[in-house]
């Protein structure tokens, strides 16, 4: 392999690995929390937030990094919530035009992605401050990160709370995405509570539980001999 190229598969392996784990929005900074618990009943409702988030997450890093060598310190903050509610309205009128039965399931958590604090933290921690290459790297890893919670989410709530998994598929996100519906338990009554919000809350609970105690075995497992590993 190029030495020249070595480095930099080996930065994008970390910012990945900080967007899918070691960051997560939701399970490293627990951001976010009100859409992915409002919107996460089933699979394909956390799917199609997440996309939407995450091309905003990499768009807003991108012009966040292109512009910030022209962008003074006093206004940044207010130039970069004005470049991501530009980039939600977009997002909103096309999904709007074109995927208007997602639009409406999500209706209000679209827009309400401007005042997602992962969005404007990462235009102002990392992306005014690297170059483009890595702004639109990171915005990647922490939109795909997000969006794995909320498909996870949804699939926790939806498989014992209507035993399918990514119902509506085909309606919400079109015809192409018919082969993802499954119905897992035929003729399955539910569990109800798993739909409600005290479901969303108990199955993240478990979630974050489970990572904590993955991340405990990890470090027990790669810890030197003889350390004493941490405690989850």
């Amino acid at each position: 392999m190029n030495l020249a190229i070595r480095p930099l598969l080996q930065d994008y392996r970390r910012l990945f690995r900080d967007g899918l784990w070691d960051n997560n929005v939701v399970t490293g900074q627990l951001l976010a929390l009100c859409p992915l618990l409002a919107v996460t009943s089933t699979a394909t409702n956390g799917l199609g937030l997440g996309l939407a988030t995450t091309f905003v997450l990499v768009a807003s890093g991108l012009l966040v990094s292109l512009f910030r060598g022209i962008i003074t310190p006093e206004v940044r903050l207010p130039v970069f919530i004005l470049l991501i509610a530009s980039l939600v309205t977009l997002v909103d009128l096309v999904m709007h035009a074109y995927l208007y039965e997602m639009h409406k399931a999500l209706g209000l958590f679209i827009p309400l992605i401007v005042t997602n604090c992962a969005i404007l933290g990462r235009a102002e921690a990392f992306a005014s401050r690297q170059p483009v290459h890595r702004a639109v790297a990171d915005g990647l890893a922490m939109g795909l990160g997000f969006t794995l919670i909320l498909v996870l989410l949804g699939a926790v709530r939806e498989i014992p709370g209507q035993g399918t998994l990514f119902a509506d598929a085909r309606l919400l996100l079109g015809e192409g995405f018919a082969w993802m519906e499954l119905t897992l338990i035929p003729d399955y009554r539910g569990l109800l509570l798993m739909i409600l919000p005290p479901g969303a809350f108990l199955a993240l609970g478990f979630i974050l539980a489970g990572k904590r105690v993955l991340d405990a075995r990890l470090a027990a497992h790669t810890a030197p001999e003889g350390a004493t590993p941490a405690t989850p």
